[in-house]
């Protein structure tokens, strides 16, 4: 199941939940709200309180409402009408969770991507924060500001929480997992390494794409083993895979519950590995009207155009 934010073209009202089957778009609280109906339960059911349409407040809930979510998927797809069904083309994808309370970001979590930076290796997870002005959808443009001119890839496979995390174990940590998807840590080189602290390159206005889509955790038993890449206009520049990463999944869910306290809807990016834009001979960053690419293995692909704005 592909988990969506959504919004149809012709209206102005908020993103949704709904979940991809092809070209086709399911409005998941619909969809729910059928399934109860053909149970015999009330119609007049409060659906906001049980099965939100909005993302964040899904999200929010915890893993229990993944398999709702699953239910009312496949109820849909053999019960189509048009209040559950819509064709792609008639809305756009925002970010999975469009407001996460938490942008947790993981540096330095690949060795070659460490050697080619220049750096050493960590004893402990380097750790950094995003905000939400920083979040696209995955059709939007990631806006090149006159801000910089070092502006970077970095394709990372992305964990959304399911559940409230504080001081969870490494064995227990997948538990605490929604979902997975793709983030793009799109960095500006020349603001990060300004100072010590690499905030202000990791989260300029609109330069950070998640998506296209969530994939249930129990969709990915083992997401240490998955291919992750990158290409720039049809270029490949990041060929890895998630075995490779210093500080496991399990791993960063302990270390970082065990600082702060983890919420459903948060987002942890897990780091990139090495082929990044920076460390090329001579180095190669992003320019207008470039398209990045980002795949990893059984969530999917995501494409973003570069557009230089004031």
């Amino acid at each position: 199941m592909k988990l969506i934010s959504y919004k149809r073209k012709d209206s102005d009202n908020g993103w949704r939940i709904g979940s991809l089957d092809g070209n086709t778009v399911i409005d998941l609280q619909e969809a729910y709200r059928n399934l109860l109906i053909a149970r015999g339960e009330k119609e007049n059911v409060a659906m906001e309180s049980i099965f939100p349409s909005d993302p964040n407040q899904f999200y929010s809930i915890g893993n229990g409402i993944i398999k709702q979510a699953k239910d009312a998927f496949d109820f849909a797809l053999s019960h189509k009408n048009g209040k559950t069904v819509l064709q792609r083309d008639e809305v756009i994808l925002g970010p999975p969770v469009p407001n996460p309370s938490k942008i947790i970001c993981v540096g330095r979590n690949y060795a070659e991507h460490v050697a080619e930076m220049k750096g050493d290796l960590p004893v402990n997870p380097v750790l950094f924060a995003k905000f939400t002005n920083a979040l696209i959808g995955p059709e939007d443009a990631i806006e090149k500001s006159d801000a910089t001119e070092k502006l970077d890839y970095e394709v990372e496979l992305t964990i959304v929480i399911g559940k409230e995390a504080s001081k969870v174990s490494q064995a227990d940590a997948l538990d605490y997992i929604a979902g997975y998807t793709i983030g793009n840590d799109t960095s500006a080189r020349d603001l990060q390494k300004r100072t010590p602290q690499w905030l202000q390159g990791k989260s300029l206005d609109r330069t950070t794409p998640i998506g296209p889509w969530v994939v249930p955790a129990e969709e990915i038993s083992d997401p240490s083993n998955l291919t992750i890449k990158s290409y720039v206009n049809g270029e490949e520049r990041q060929s890895s895979n998630t075995s490779n990463l210093i500080f496991t999944i399990p791993f960063l869910i302990e270390f970082i519950s065990n600082l702060v306290t983890l919420k459903p809807g948060d987002i942890i990016m897990t780091g990139t590995p090495d082929g990044v834009g920076f460390a090329m001979e001579p180095p190669q960053f992003l320019n207008d009207g470039d398209v990045v690419t980002l795949e990893i293995e059984k969530i999917g692909r995501m494409e973003n155009k570069v557009v230089a704005v004031d």
